[in-house]
């Protein structure tokens, strides 16, 4: 049947009042993206090999940045935004979570563990990983546990959880360690390459990462009782339900169908930049959970 015109047109202007009402719905982040058409993502430059600049082009790479562009190609979808712009600004220990609450970024997916604390100032996504905190150092220093630290040089990197467990241990146990804060991972390592530090406390996965990049690989070892355990969660801004969800349900996603295992296989079972060195991880069985039974509580919460 032929409608007349002014039916017609008529039905056009209600489709096109529904698309714009459909725009007008969205708020927070989905609408900045929307109208701007680009997504800025935070990344790291040494978190290997979670987030971390590699390659010839010096790009971002890593599990958690293969995640975040799981999110983005969500998101083209979701935003009908084939052509959907990625910006990134390198973020630091100290930097991500400011640069994520002023909205320089819009998510921060890199080795960034959730926590009661920072949930007061951030929200995070459905855990994408899950370490302990154990030590980095060489076969020979004789550390094999937290209490031979007493009285030496250990570092970890400034901002992170393992900073506050190591002050506070070093406090309530009276160790005399001389606690080095570096700005990141790689300084981190540096210091202990060089001998400036007996060991590196960071999470088991960081310091595997760390350990690959290593002039000679086979000359460390990650030892300890794990200090703590600890969930890393992609970063969003507070009260933003919408793109949280959005987050989630892409994180999700990607864990139900199966392509996590690849993406874990990549970067934990196959040899990788710089390097080409594998850091021979198997997939523990608490990351197994996670997958199986997404949350975004924190490991204090569980």
């Amino acid at each position: 049947m032929r409608l007349p015109a002014k039916t017609t047109l008529a039905l056009l202007f209600c489709a096109c009042l529904a698309t714009v009402a459909r725009a007008d719905e969205l708020t927070g982040t989905l609408k900045k993206i929307k109208e701007s058409g680009t997504i800025t993502l935070g990344h790291r430059d040494a978190s290997i090999p979670f987030s971390y600049l590699g390659g010839a082009s010096r790009q971002p790479i890593g599990y958690a940045h293969d995640l975040q562009l799981k999110v983005v190609e969500a998101l083209k979808q979701q935003l009908g935004l084939p052509e959907l712009k990625v910006r990134y600004n390198l973020v630091t220990s100290q930097t991500r979570i400011p640069l994520v609450q002023n909205g320089t970024v819009d998510l921060e997916c890199g080795s960034t563990t959730n926590n009661l604390e920072r949930q007061k100032q951030v929200a995070f996504s459905v855990g994408i990983f899950e370490v302990g905190t154990r030590l980095l150092t060489k076969k020979t220093s004789g550390i094999n546990d937290f209490p031979d630290l007493a009285g030496k040089n250990v570092v970890t990197t400034a901002g992170t959880t393992s900073e506050r467990l190591l002050k506070a241990m070093n406090a309530e146990k009276r160790m005399g360690m001389n606690i080095i804060a570096a700005k990141d991972h790689g300084e981190s390592f540096l210091m202990l390459e060089s001998g400036r530090a007996a060991a590196f406390m960071m999470d088991d996965a960081l310091l595997y990462g760390e350990m690959a990049k290593a002039r000679n690989p086979d000359d460390w070892t990650v030892v300890g009782t794990p200090q703590s355990f600890e969930i890393y969660g992609c970063m969003l801004r507070k009260g933003d339900t919408a793109f949280k969800k959005a987050v989630d349900d892409a994180l999700v996603a990607t864990f139900k169908s199966g392509e996590i295992d690849a993406i874990y296989d990549k970067w934990f079972l196959q040899p990788i930049p710089p390097k080409n060195l594998n850091l021979n991880f198997p997939m523990s069985a608490e990351l197994k959970r996670l997958i199986a039974e997404p949350t975004d509580k924190s490991a204090e919460e569980r």
